[in-house]
């Protein structure tokens, strides 16, 4: 997929790599969520399918706070206050206990509320605000955006498409 360079592109890039993402997420089971098959964001550990979701909406609502803060003229805390850059491993774990208590419809119900806010969020945004200019580093809004939306969801894919056909 081609890296949006425009809000209509990053919409898209957004809509597609999800839409593929909760049909597979459809065919997970209810009774093997939570069952820690899949490698963690973190080197050497596990995860379950629910963390993975757990993992993407953590993000999500990451991206919904920066965005929210910078609208508001705060500072952002990239990656998150508490998490360096480096330690990306230590905050999937936390986005994975900040959703343990939801089971798996619940989480998927979350999943898409936040992507949703995220459209709506987005589409309230000019090109020249999301791509014209460095808002971290060198990158856009809509890099920062699409880093942490599009393409976590194709890697999710990626791996529960792998998960399902181990585990059958």
């Amino acid at each position: 997929m081609v890296v949006p360079s425009t809000k209509a592109e990053l919409l898209e890039a957004i809509a597609t790599t999800f839409d593929r993402l909760t049909i597979d997420l459809a065919r997970g089971s209810t009774d093997r969520a939570r069952e820690a098959s899949l490698a963690g964001h973190a080197a050497g550990t596990m995860m379950s399918p629910a963390d993975l979701v757990a993992y993407l909406i953590g993000w999500n609502d990451l991206v919904l706070k920066w965005l929210d803060r910078d609208n508001r003229g705060e500072p952002v805390d990239f990656s998150e206050a508490g998490f360096k850059w480096n330690e990306l491993g230590l905050l999937a774990q936390k986005f994975y206990r900040d959703h343990e208590a939801l089971d798996w419809v619940s989480l998927l119900a979350r999943l898409t509320e936040a992507k949703t806010r995220l459209v709506d969020t987005i589409s309230a945004r000019s090109d020249a605000e999301l791509y014209g200019g460095p808002w971290y580093g060198k990158w856009t809004k809509g890099r920062m955006i699409q880093f942490n939306t599009s393409s976590p969801y194709a890697n999710a894919r990626v791996r529960i498409r792998k998960w399902l056909k181990e585990k059958g």
